[in-house]
């Protein structure tokens, strides 16, 4: 992906900027751009690895099974398949949430960073099916797509049909 309007030097300094507290800035929208841009190519990386490797096999972090298992203790009626994003984004839900990603505060890097996250596992990263979450929100529930087979749609999709006969068959 071009670095959507940004020259060299401009991209250096967002990049720069990132490592730069928050107070900083304001509403400084080259930091927003720059934000938004690492937020996309991440989700492409994770979109095309979905799609290439079994998502069942996949470990995201090196401490998939304690997200995984705290996750599910925590948020156990949660549907990952389809997410609602009131289920993350609403004062109730973000009381939940809150001590949750923060038990995972210097256990997993940037766990706070935002992310764009699929509402509905079986598709891309498009505008109408992100929503941006955080990290750990991100590994937290794409684990579970993962673990629980949500994910397979993606990964059988974009397999050639011989393939997946020589699997199934």
């Amino acid at each position: 992906m071009a670095a959507a309007g940004l020259g060299p030097g401009e991209a250096a300094a967002a990049a720069h900027a990132l490592s730069l507290p928050a107070e900083a800035f304001g509403n400084d929208p080259r930091v927003e751009l720059a934000w938004a841009m690492k937020a996309h190519q991440h989700a492409e990386i994770y979109f095309n690895l979905i799609s290439s490797v079994d998502p069942k096999f996949l470990n995201l972090t090196k401490v998939d099974d304690q997200i995984y298992s705290d996750f599910r203790a925590t948020f156990r009626d949660l549907r990952v398949d389809v997410l609602d994003p009131e289920e993350l984004k609403s004062e109730p839900a973000k009381e939940k949430w809150r001590p949750f990603c923060l038990r995972f505060q210097g256990l997993v890097e940037d766990f706070n960073y935002g992310t764009l996250l699929r509402l509905d596992c079986r598709g891309g990263y498009t505008e109408d099916n992100s929503i941006f979450a955080t990290r750990i929100q991100f590994f937290a529930i794409e684990i579970a797509r993962n673990r629980e087979g949500w994910n397979s749609a993606v990964y059988s999709r974009a397999r050639p049909p011989a393939a997946q006969e020589a699997v199934s068959g």
